[in-house]
């Protein structure tokens, strides 16, 4: 009887908890803030939201929970506090997240995916704008002209860690720490500046990523990932680029939504704005700026392997085709850098280094550099500093002599101080010389 009743208690114990709550992890960014419930098994839920104070509450339906919340790491500024209530029913569970502000919770459920299980995600977006940075705008550079701008991307964030390596090494950090100094390159270039998608370690959905690249009217994406493999042998690095099958679905898209197509940049979708509809002049348009798009990244991915032989071991010697999300932008030449096998161990060494990843980022610099440099697009600094005979204006700053401003443009001391009537090689903070062409 005793064990009878002993084998009882036991159903009724795996009865009221058919799940457990396992781990809740935070990740804040600049958009939302991302919760994630950690489950030993796909989760039934209800969610709604108090205010007078502000706060979310999740109900899981039978689950227990094991989360230690003194021990959750939250960095958000909008979540104060997390604790459990009363829940409405016997063995279930009930969360409440205590915030400073209102929101629009978006909850769903994921399925078990790489190195995780069964999760409950909920995005809690912002509703105060201050909290965003504001949108990243063009600065425009003396006498009229832009700057060439170049989105950098660092694949996964967040809860998405990418790949890992056999040191634990995640790809995620690797990629942020090579788009971080490839970025500082490019903002000390005079005449071009960088836009990161994500400045942190959160995630960014895959089309968020060419959107922001598309606010910030950027030239050029380039999105860095870190390579993997079941067998850790393959090394090297690789240059990826949309191919024609992806880029055609991508293009079926952007007709079916003609609200997008203002959009676009290079003034494509102004001209499709005033084709009163026609699908296709339409067709004709974004085709063209596809088959562009598609051919500069081309250009561009041969000056960035020319450049990346020279410092790191390659994968693949030209640049290769595939179906990835990030790329799709019709408007914006993008490429995807594989700057190695972090499934390698020796390259997940290497990756981990902060010398290698600026071996890395020099070397994508000087690609993007190198090919801006001979195809200038119309209206940049760079465009009228490569124009036989026309000049540009440099204000002088703090730590510049005549010597760095000249190695800076390509152009002699001698030139300079002829084309300013300079009489020494001083140059004082905020004198404006005239940069002549190269």
């Amino acid at each position: 009887m005793r064990v009878l009743l002993t084998l009882f208690c036991l159903l009724c114990s795996v009865s009221a908890w058919a799940n457990q709550l396992e781990g809740i992890r935070i990740w804040p960014s600049p958009d939302n803030t991302r919760i994630v419930l950690d489950m030993q098994a796909s989760p039934r839920f209800d969610h709604f939201m108090l205010s007078g104070p502000h706060r979310l509450v999740v109900d899981l339906e039978q689950t227990q929970n094991r989360v230690n919340f003194a021990a959750i790491k939250n960095s958000s500024e909008l979540i104060t506090r997390i604790r459990d209530s009363k829940p409405p029913r016997a063995g279930s569970t009930r969360l409440v997240f205590e915030l400073k502000a209102s929101a629009s919770p978006v909850v769903f459920p994921l399925a078990p995916a790489g190195n995780y299980g069964h999760r409950l995600v909920i995005d809690l977006p912002y509703q105060d704008q201050s909290r965003k940075p504001a949108p990243a705008e063009r600065k425009l550079a003396p006498a009229g002209l832009r700057e060439l701008v170049v989105a950098v991307d660092a694949g996964h964030g967040g809860e998405d860690p990418g790949a890992i390596g056999p040191k634990k090494n995640r790809e995620k950090h690797v990629t942020l720490a090579i788009s971080r100094k490839l970025a500082d390159l490019i903002n000390k270039e005079p005449g071009m500046r960088a836009v990161l998608t994500r400045t942190g370690d959160y995630y960014v959905n895959l089309n968020k990523r060419s959107e922001i690249a598309r606010k910030a009217r950027a030239d050029l994406l380039l999105s860095i990932h870190a390579d993997s493999v079941a067998n850790q042998g393959p090394r090297g690095a690789s240059v990826w680029l949309l191919s024609s099958n992806r880029a055609n679905r991508e293009m079926a898209g952007w007709l079916e939504k003609q609200e997008r197509q203002s959009e676009l940049l290079g003034g494509v979708g102004e001209v499709i704005s005033q084709t009163d509809g026609n699908p296709y002049l339409t067709r004709t348009f974004l085709d063209l700026s596809m088959d562009k798009s598609r051919a500069d990244s081309y250009a561009i991915s041969e000056h960035i392997l020319s450049e990346m032989a020279k410092v790191v071991r390659m994968h693949k010697r030209k640049p290769e085709h595939a179906s990835l999300a990030v790329l799709k932008s019709p408007d914006i030449p993008s490429l995807l850098i594989e700057a190695g096998f972090i499934s390698n161990p020796h390259e997940e060494r290497l990756l981990n280094s902060a010398a290698h990843q600026q071996k890395i980022a020099r070397a994508l610099f000087n690609g993007v550099k190198s090919y801006y440099r001979q195809n200038p697009p119309n209206g940049t600094m760079m465009a009228a500093s490569a124009a036989p005979g026309k000049a540009i204006r440099h204000t002088v700053k703090s730590g510049e002599s005549l010597s760095v401003i000249a190695r800076r443009y390509g152009v002699s001391v001698r030139r300079i101080k002829g084309h300013n009537d300079l009489r020494s090689d001083v140059v004082r903070v905020g004198q404006v010389l005239n940069i002549p062409g190269s």
